[in-house]
């Protein structure tokens, strides 16, 4: 049996919505239309992890968030 070292790669970011306190202004997906759409109600729908390459954008989407409901978790 072999073992294989495990890589200590950092996890990626992720966004969170705040499902009760999201209103869906839409804001997210216009800061971060890479990671972001909505739905056909105007709810936010996030798409996999947050790169390196666009965290700085995916604060600036939380911290855009009328009602604080998107959230960056590391």
């Amino acid at each position: 049996m072999t073992w294989r070292r495990r890589t200590q790669e950092p996890a990626p970011a992720t966004l969170r919505v705040d499902w009760p306190a999201c209103q869906g202004r839409g804001v997210c997906a216009e800061v971060l239309p890479e990671l972001v759409s909505l739905d056909e109600w105007g709810f936010p729908v996030i798409r996999g992890g947050v790169d390196d390459e666009l965290l700085d954008l995916a604060r600036q989407a939380a911290a855009d968030c009328p009602h604080r409901a998107l959230r960056l978790i590391r």
